[in-house]
């Protein structure tokens, strides 16, 4: 069934409900015209949610609050979150389970605007429609964000959540509205903060170290950190972790600010991670709190976390956080002229000009990752022209490893930093790595054909260039079954296609190991080969 029709479905369904709600039928012929005149899945959600106003009591606030949940929840909720996010009284110590509403009774009492699946304990809104209709109607629920992030603070500093131990590695079953209060309370709270809102934060921040609602957030936190993020310690004490650094987390300026004029605040105290809430901030995309921050005298700008040893601006720069990026940039500038190119010259100057208050912006992570090459990486192509418009970028300079932003951007297909990065005469795009491998033989291993052609359309790229194992582009292409870069690759002359790696095998060797039959067919039509003592010998 399509869009259109589930929609003409449920308009028909919901407006025959209301008619037949009718108990006259004089009534039923005005509920008939009515809703014929202007038949519009507005006016009848409209309608149906004045039939649920109408009810009055318990009922109606049941229903109404399981609505506003459903409809502005962060993502979709089971039904058991739901039942206890029902079942909470705001501001009070513990759960009252007899508060907790029934599958049957939520089913009675929404008037068919909820769908229950009992099997796998899901609970939805009928269409996405509706949804749509309750998050743009906001004066339905009234301060809906403000409600939603006090009902998670209350359950957050129930006694009970608080006496969790925060070295569980499974949640308790009698608290499912946990892991959602833990992540997604903040979020709420950034969106509409009332008094209550502040002062449930300021009651949970005085446990934040040792609750677990801290250990689920920084879980969720550190497994979107990157292909690193395995690495990272989480099981011991979550020390240094304070107020602060949450308020970074989640953005929540009016807290930030009461936090950074509390006497003896550290602006740029570590958390058991090495991590400031600068760094928080900047990881999590907080431009508002970022530029609080930035704004204390107190408070170094180019502090990294001591794990990763990734400055705020690299931090910014590979996620993609351009209005952070911004920010720091304005502070990696020593001379009084506002000039840039100074980084690496001026040291003495820069001090006494801004009393070491100053940003690197070719910062090196324990990788040695600089920020162009994070954002490369990772395909922000906004934050890598905004670096390079800095003089004083160093847009070719290797990792660890000795690859450069143009690798990283090649190897994981972004197009556009590619040609982005080659837009200056400073950067090279046949510069091998610590293995051999230039930015074409990255993109070929990946299969990124944009970014294959691209290259191949440059006469200063070296199309046969093989790696420290002897495997050219066309190998990889081949090995890994690419066949629309085996092709770019095969309409080069200077590809030669029998070319065998340090193993002594050749790319249709490799394609034939593999199974790539389209592959093999592409290769065969530009080498003759016979079977000699057992093997494929290749002549072209």
């Amino acid at each position: 069934m399509s869009l259109t029709d589930t929609s003409r479905f449920l308009l028909i369904s919901l407006a025959v409900d209301a008619i037949l709600e009718q108990t006259t039928v004089y009534g039923r012929r005005q509920k008939l015209r009515v809703m014929t005149e202007s038949l519009d899945l507005k006016d009848v959600y409209g309608a149906t949610l004045e039939r649920i106003k109408e009810q009055g009591g318990q009922e109606t606030r049941l229903e109404m609050a399981a609505l506003m949940w459903l409809s502005h929840s962060e993502r979709p909720l089971q039904f058991d979150e739901l039942s206890h996010a029902l079942a909470i009284e705001i501001g009070s110590r513990d759960l009252n389970p007899e508060r907790i509403p029934s599958v049957e009774t939520l089913s009675r009492c929404c008037l068919g605007l909820i769908v229950i699946d009992k099997e796998v304990s899901t609970i939805r809104l009928i269409h996405t429609t509706l949804q749509e209709y309750l998050r743009t109607s906001p004066d339905i629920f009234g301060p809906t964000h403000s409600i939603m992030a006090e009902t998670c603070l209350t359950y957050l500093n129930f006694r009970a959540i608080g006496d969790t131990s925060p070295t569980l590695f499974a949640l308790p079953q009698q608290a499912p509205l946990l892991k959602y209060s833990s992540l997604y309370w903040g979020v709420h709270a950034t969106k509409e903060a009332s008094e209550e809102v502040v002062s449930l934060t300021f009651k949970l921040f005085q446990q934040i170290e040792s609750h677990i609602s801290t250990k689920l957030l920084l879980v969720d936190l550190i497994s979107r950190t990157g292909r690193d993020s395995s690495d990272i310690p989480i099981e011991g004490p979550l020390a240094g972790f304070t107020g602060l650094h949450c308020a970074s987390v989640f953005g929540i300026a009016e807290v930030a600010t009461a936090l950074m004029d509390q006497p003896n605040c550290d602006l740029s105290g570590r958390d058991f991670l090495g991590t400031t809430p600068l760094v928080w901030a900047a990881i999590c995309g907080q431009e508002g709190v970022a530029k609080q921050l930035l704004e204390r005298q107190t408070v170094n700008p180019d502090k990294p976390d001591g794990y990763f040893r990734r400055t705020p601006l690299s931090w910014a720069a590979m996620k993609g956080h351009k209005g952070i990026v911004g920010l720091l940039l304005g502070w990696a500038t020593a001379r009084p002229d506002g000039r840039d190119g100074w980084w690496g010259k001026t040291p003495r100057v820069l001090n006494k000009v801004r009393g070491k208050r100053h940003v690197n912006p070719n910062s090196l992570d324990k990788y040695g990752q600089t920020p162009i090459l994070l954002a490369a990486e990772e395909g922000h192509e906004g934050v890598v022209t905004l670096l390079l418009g800095r003089k004083d970028v160093k847009s070719d300079k290797p990792n660890n490893d000795g690859q450069t932003p143009l690798h990283r951007a090649a190897r994981n297909g972004h197009e556009g930093v590619v040609k982005i990065l080659l837009e200056p005469n400073d950067v090279s795009p046949n510069k091998p790595d610590n293995h051999g491998r230039t930015p074409l033989l990255g993109a070929a291993i990946g299969g990124h054909e944009g970014v294959v052609k691209f290259l191949l359309e440059r006469d200063d790229v070296s199309p046969d260039m093989p790696d420290e194992d002897g495997r050219t582009p066309l190998c990889w292409a081949a090995r890994n079954g690419y066949e629309g870069v085996v092709k770019l690759l095969l309409e080069r002359d200077d590809v030669t296609p029998d070319k065998p790696d340090n193993d002594g095998q050749i790319p249709l060797e490799w394609a034939i190991q593999h199974g790539y039959s389209g592959v093999v067919a592409l290769l065969q039509s530009h080498t003759e080969f016979r079977m000699v003592r057992g093997r494929l010998d290749w002549t072209s």
